[in-house]
């Protein structure tokens, strides 16, 4: 059993294990969870002019596939499978940079639990959701402040559908001057989300990226050669993934400006700069901010989350539709927004996503969100004074210029130990703590990426720094330990190859999961 000193205690961490099915497996014919009450008779009967209260067009054919299965055996389902998962409340997330994975509090999802939100419909009346309006109003106003920016819209369910939208907005700006056709280049760097060049090209732009120069700064001398006439956007993180701050970001803004194109920013991990710089002061047009990430409200498994959108006031009419203003002493949705991209997702965004972060900001205050940004930056520097000091391990790039987050490299520990950041990553999950190497392709070489955020203490940040100076020891002295890790796990190791970049083996639903595994493993049986 694998010790770590955990804040002054030991603890013998080893993954929960429970042959557990899935849910659809557990089905018992007849057996019943929950009693649904027959519909009323004015959804059964036919109304007075002979049409159907249900169109016939959304009727099912057939009931539903789905489980029949009691709720007690349903809970005991759900509560093994949450044994057997790691998270933000179960352990130490500094694993996880770029992604902001902080401390939730719990108040705040007392808050959407309520029913006077819970049972909020998006096709109410205005005047029946005054309450829930005026707290999309007052987000809408937080965040000009944060950003500079001047109307936002919460619409966008995530980061790229954020950037999605900015790409469209672009893209409907250059169609209203009648320069969409000379225009059709979209400038990006290597270090920025891979979301932001894929967004442009789903709107048919050609992606320019800009490599960094020796210190890992993006090369301006680059921009400079390839902004031209043909420029339509330049879409940028800042700091990007490795934690490198750029401060001559308004030179960059400026040249593309100078050429005529739009300046965006991504945003979506601003941990480290609340309260500190904003996007309108970097020259930027446009950003987008994940709630779900530096505003302390879930990720929920990809959505339903928010990329929160702004734009200067030159680029408000081209914002999907609607947003929420107020009138006098009412608040209203307005959706005459005059050039609008149309709507990105249904309705008006996630309700429960904004109260969250609201109810944040709101408890924080302007010091309180300085204080995040400032703590963030604080913890991330000792993490790195203690992490670059771990046998095998390197920080690319220039030295002493981090800001929330850091792209280590273990370049070094795999060229003398053979031991690779995949390895490292199913060595932590031994100790029961999160670890993340990077986007692909892997600029920096056997990289990992940390960002302790500001809610993790120094005891935190100390367990899980010995963690991974003890595998650095463990791939000098016995590496064949890292190399076959997971020791405490319930499974062993993936082949990705074989199945995560395989699609023909992805089962993304029971139906899939019936054509393609069900059928092959009694094909293989019979074969035998």
């Amino acid at each position: 059993m694998l010790k770590i000193q955990r804040q002054s205690v030991n603890i013998d961490f080893h993954q929960a294990k429970w042959n557990e099915p899935i849910i659809f497996e557990l089905h018992q014919p007849g057996e019943v969870g929950v009693e649904v009450p027959q519909a009323s008779q004015d959804v059964v009967d036919v109304v007075g002019d002979g049409v159907s209260v249900l169109p016939q067009n959304i009727k099912r054919a057939s009931k539903p596939n789905l489980p029949e299965i009691g709720q007690a055996r349903v809970l005991r389902h759900y509560v093994r499978l949450s044994q057997e998962t790691l998270g933000s409340d179960f352990n130490v997330e500094i694993g996880q940079g770029t992604c902001t994975m902080k401390y939730i509090p719990k108040i705040n999802e007392l808050l959407i639990r309520n029913t006077k939100i819970m049972e909020l419909h998006p096709l109410q009346d205005v005047s029946t959701v005054q309450g829930m309006l005026e707290i999309i109003h007052n987000m809408d106003l937080a965040m000009r402040d944060i950003s500079g920016m001047d109307a936002f819209s919460f619409q966008p369910s995530g980061g790229t559908q954020a950037l999605f939208a900015m790409a469209s907005i672009v893209r409907k700006y250059f169609e209203v001057k009648g320069e969409a056709d000379q225009r059709n280049e979209i400038i990006t760097t290597i270090f920025s989300h891979p979301s932001q060049a894929a967004t442009a090209v789903v709107k048919g732009y050609k992606i320019i990226t800009l490599h960094p120069d020796e210190n890992g700064f993006p090369n301006i001398e680059k921009l400079k050669e390839v902004v031209s006439e043909r420029t339509a956007g330049f879409v940028v993180a800042n700091p990007e993934d490795t934690g490198i701050y750029n401060s001559k970001i308004k030179e960059f803004t400026k040249i593309v400006h100078d050429a005529g194109g739009i300046c965006y920013y991504d945003q979506a991990n601003a941990n480290g700069l609340l309260g500190i710089t904003r996007a309108k002061e970097a020259g930027f047009d446009m950003c987008f901010f994940n709630l779900h990430k530096t505003f302390a409200a879930p990720h929920m498994c990809g959505g339903p989350a928010t990329g929160a959108l702004g734009v200067t006031e030159a680029l408000k009419p081209y914002l999907p539709g609607p947003i929420v203003e107020k009138n006098g002493n009412q608040y209203v949705l307005n959706n005459q927004l005059e050039h609008s991209i149309g709507k990105i997702r249904a309705f008006h965004g996630v309700a429960q996503t904004i109260l969250r972060s609201y109810a944040w900001i709101r408890a924080l205050g302007q010091e309180g969100l300085k204080a995040v940004a400032e703590t963030a930056v604080l913890n991330n520097n000792y993490l790195y004074s203690k992490v670059s000091k771990i046998r095998g391990a390197s920080v690319p790039y220039v030295q002493g210029q981090r800001l929330e987050q850091v792209r280590y490299s273990w370049e070094q520990l795999e060229k003398e130990t053979g031991v690779t950041t995949e390895d490292v990553q199913r060595r932590m999950t031994d100790f029961g703590l999160h670890y993340w190497t990077s986007h692909h392709p892997y600029i920096v070489p056997q990289p990992f990426t940390l960002e302790p955020t500001e809610s993790y203490s120094k005891a935190d940040l100390d367990e899980y720094i010995q963690a991974l100076e003890q595998i650095s020891r463990e791939a000098y002295e016995k590496p064949e330990v890292v190399k076959n890790a997971p020791q405490n796990s319930t499974i062993h190791q993936l082949i990705e190859a074989d199945y995560l970049d395989n699609p023909a083996k992805w089962c993304p639903s029971w139906r899939v999961y019936q054509a393609k595994v069900k059928n092959e493993a009694e094909l293989t049986s019979y074969n035998r």
